[in-house]
């Protein structure tokens, strides 16, 4: 259902009763692209702003009462639109409403909240400074726009944004949030009159301002020549960017454009992947794909490669590129490529904030959610000859920037990317310009000993299988630490009768998902299939998990990929952080260990290494393996009965060592030359089994998310990081509980002191009686709304089975939520923060942990 309120507003309610829960999306037709050079970042701000009071709520009271009634809230800014969401069960209907309409029509824009966002703001750009991709997109946007918006980073500058005032938000809000701007969309499990009433009471009334000057956006002119840009810096990988000019989303090349960019890098037999990662091993990672937003954009082509071979991946990015000048994809390829395409919609499909975002692009951006069908039609109608056109329409010589984001010791310079460039052009031919609720779940044993799980969901026609063994790093040891990784990398690399190229052709062929998974406690296979390929994709699934052959080139492969993943862990300083955390605070314990391994321990392994675990640790009779989806229960039984033959582990299960807790404080720090250092402060946690996991997670809720104490003390009040939060972390064996800050550097001291004073505080005070209610509500929201999809049911089921707790654990998961009481988070919280037991990790610029080092 669509209409328009008097005001200009327009309102598209979707209703979808699959779950209890609603999807409530506010479109903004404003986004950075509508910002002057001097407002540059102030749609972000806005973002930031809209949620953090209004006439009637305080800092951190919307953020709270969405919590409280069991959801979740968030926004985020593009060129060409900013987006506000919720997710709230759909018996809170009126409340998210209430807020929605609260936030946007009187936000108070407090100067004193303004002056903390700003510092926030500021976090989150030096935390994208830290992220070598997000680098290496914005020098290409910078590049490959000289006159439209599209060049500015969404987030701004740091001296637009510092000096941002309240004047500058309220013009800027008046002049493009006004009812005839926004699209509001409600999916879920209500009823459309009763939802069109509701949205009279709270929209009905809203005028807006005065419609101000609405200038529009300066045409970009076409690209007559390349244009390319070396940057140097402290990277461990090459980050490589190739991108040419498109048109905007609603013209027809586009559908022929987006195949294309799934020919080209979108799966793992797409050209990209296959010739650089898996033939050639000149690049760790690759892909390709069209952003097309509301003007004409860009189709990007993307490398990561060793830092010592940006020349050869870079050549061969263009080779592949330039081929479908050439020469027209098949018809196989091309049919793989249109699947793709209509798996991602159908995907999309299994959530309510899938499908509220799915017709709020095609309403805001395409100007009609019709427009989706007219897109699917096109790309049915795409010929191989078509994709061909296109390519030598846009992919063209005079039309690309190229970045490449390199180690600041690497001689790769401006002068050997042109080279290359224009080698490839040389060699270019020449070109034209251009549901209803899911049943129960039902547990099964085969005879081979194979735990089934099968759940019936015909809501969306897709089917999640999930094989669950209890293993991964647990099992590993200081001298084969990585095995379990690198076995999860190469379990689909090859079979007796199949390569790892036609697996991957077959998986890509049918829109497929089919990867081996390896964690801290498990290892096992993940599969997600359309209805259609069900049958087939389930016997490629049992071929690959009973039959790996781990053939040694693909394990070579694999190793290298995982070694240069090793070494180019330094770009995630956070992940460096948790890494020197948890070797720091296990001993003994493999939890200690590196889930990827080292290059000593990777270096002794070989294929019958592999097979020789697979065999000894993985038997079918140990498998846990859940279905869920559109599929028959006694179709199942019968083809896993057929498929997974029995068989017991050849060695006993390892022994795994006992972790003695913590004697005394320990700091551990890491000099990284990064733009934010990086915190992690924590101690022992609980094992999966243990009663007080439900009173820890709701102790976590009290701490995180944008209405709990960390956020409104370190974020809100105090201005002190862009990310805080806490986790516990449960394991078979006991796990951590752990607090997160990324700051600046000359903030260290007082954002450590700020974490210690709250994790005191919560072991002195219970929460309030709203706060616990709030925690409680968050907590079970958010675990209904992600059980949306079949993958996420059938992971849950698998691993709670596997681990000893009842496949049937996440039904109780609401139960235990709602007994916890203050009581029992002040126990928890006392039990597990013990000062004499407490590990601190600091990683970021040298002497930022100078405080902690006396």
């Amino acid at each position: 259902m669509q209409f328009t309120l008097d005001n200009g507003l327009t309102v598209l309610l979707h209703q979808n009763r699959a779950a209890p829960v609603v999807a409530f999306q506010a479109w903004v037709a404003a986004g950075s692209a509508d910002e002057t050079d001097a407002e540059a970042g102030l749609a972000h701000v806005h973002e930031h702003m809209l949620f953090k009071g209004t006439a009637r709520r305080g800092v951190g009271e919307i953020a709270q009462a969405v919590e409280a009634a069991g959801g979740d809230i968030n926004a985020w800014t593009s060129f060409d639109e900013t987006v506000y969401h919720l997710v709230l069960a759909s018996r809170h209907f009126g409340v998210g409403l209430d807020i929605l309409s609260d936030a946007l029509r009187h936000s108070a824009f407090d100067p004193e909240e303004l002056a903390r966002e700003r510092e926030v703001i500021l976090e989150e750009m030096r935390r994208a400074y830290d992220m070598p991709s997000r680098r290496a997109s914005r020098e290409t946007f910078g590049l490959a726009f000289e006159r439209h918006p599209y060049r500015r980073p969404v987030i701004g500058f740091e001296e637009t944004v510092s000096n941002f005032s309240r004047d500058d938000i309220l013009a800027f809000y008046r002049k493009h949030y006004r009812p005839e701007q926004v699209a509001l969309l409600l999916v879920g499990d209500f009823e459309l009159d009763a939802a069109r009433g509701e949205v009279e009471r709270y929209f009905g009334d809203w005028a807006g301002s005065e419609r101000g000057e609405q200038p529009g956006r300066p045409a970009e002119p076409p690209q007559s020549g390349l244009r390319s840009s070396v940057v140097h810096d402290k990277v461990q990988e090459a980050y490589l960017d190739l991108a040419w000019h498109i048109p905007a989303a609603v013209e027809d090349d586009v559908a022929a454009l987006d195949l294309l960019s799934v020919i080209l890098g979108q799966g793992e037999s797409s050209r990209l992947v296959k010739r650089l990662v898996r033939d050639l091993q000149v690049a760790n990672d690759a892909g390709a794909y069209a952003y097309t937003p509301r003007d004409p954009g860009l189709l990007f082509a993307r490398a990561q490669a060793p830092s010592e071979r940006p020349r050869e991946a870079l050549a061969e990015m263009l080779a592949c590129c330039y081929a479908l000048h050439e020469a027209p994809p098949s018809d196989a390829e091309l049919a793989k490529a249109k699947r793709i395409v209509l798996a991602e919609s159908v995907y999309q499909q299994e959530t309510v904030q899938g499908q509220a975002r799915r017709m709020g692009f095609f309403h805001t951006v395409c100007g009609s959610t019709a427009f989706e069908a007219r897109y699917h039609q096109r790309i049915a109608d795409v010929s191989p000859a078509e994709v061909q056109r296109v390519a030598q329409a846009y992919l063209r010589p005079e039309g690309l920037t190229s970045v490449a984001l390199v180690d600041e010791e690497s001689d790769f310079d401006a002068a050997a990317l042109q080279e290359i460039c224009h080698e490839a052009a040389r060699k270019a031919r020449p070109a034209p310009r251009p549901r209803k609720r899911g049943g129960e779940m039902e547990r099964i044993e085969l005879a081979s000993g194979l735990t089934l799980l099968v759940q019936e969901d015909p809501a969306v026609p897709l089917a999640a299988v999930r094989g669950v063994f209890v293993g991964g790093l647990r099992y590993e040891t200081p001298e084969n630490n990585g095995i379990e990784t690198l076995m999860a990398r190469t379990l689909t690399s090859g079979t007796a009768d199949l390569d790892a190229e036609a697996i991957a052709e077959q998986v890509d062929s049918w829109a497929a998902t089919l990867t081996g998974v390896s964690g801290r406690n498990s290892f096992g296979l993940v599969g997600e299939f359309l209805r259609p390929d069900l049958e087939a994709g389930l016997a490629l699934y049992a071929r690959c998990l009973q039959g790996a052959t781990f053939p040694q080139e693909e394990v070579d492969k694999e190793r290298t990929l995982q070694l240069e993943e090793i070494r180019a862990r330094e770009d995630n300083p956070a992940g460096v952080a948790f890494d020197l955390f948890q070797e720091t605070l296990y001993q003994e314990h493999p939890y200690r260990m590196d889930v990827r391994g080292s290059a000593e321990t990777l270096a002794k392994l070989d294929s019958a290494a592999l097979r020789g675990r697979l065999t000894e640790l993985y038997p079918t009779s140990r498998l846990t393996l859940a279905v869920v989806g559109d599929v028959q229960r006694d179709e199942i039984v019968e083809r896993c009965e057929a498929l997974f033959q029995g068989g017991q582990a050849a060695v006993a299960l390892p022994t795994v060592a006992v972790e003695p807790e913590p004697e005394a404080p320990r700091v551990v720090t890491r000099a990284l030359d990064k733009a934010q250092a990086h915190v992690v402060i924590g101690y022992p946690g609980l094992k999966l089994d243990d009663d007080d996991r439900f009173a820890l997670d709701v102790l976590n809720s009290v701490l995180s998310g944008q209405g709990g104490r960390l956020f409104m003390e370190l974020r809100d009040k105090r201005s002190l990081a862009y990310s805080v939060t806490s986790m516990g972390v449960e394991g078979i064996d006991p796990g951590f509980f752990a607090v997160y800050i990324g700051t600046s550097p000359d903030k260290v001291e007082e954002a450590v002191s700020g974490i210690r004073a709250e994790l005191e505080k919560v072991c002195q005070q219970a929460p309030e009686a709203s706060e616990l209610e709030r925690a409680r509500r968050y907590l079970v929201g958010s675990h209904d709304i992600g059980l949306q999809r079949a993958s996420a049911r059938a992971a849950l089921a698998a691993f709670d089975e596997a681990y000893g707790l009842g496949f049937d654990a996440h039904q109780r998961y609401a139960a235990g939520i709602e007994a916890v009481d203050a009581d029992k988070v002040v126990a928890v919280a006392r039990r597990l923060i013990v000062p004499g037991r407490e590990v601190l990790t600091v990683v970021g610029p040298e002497g930022c942990a100078a405080p902690f080092l006396g």
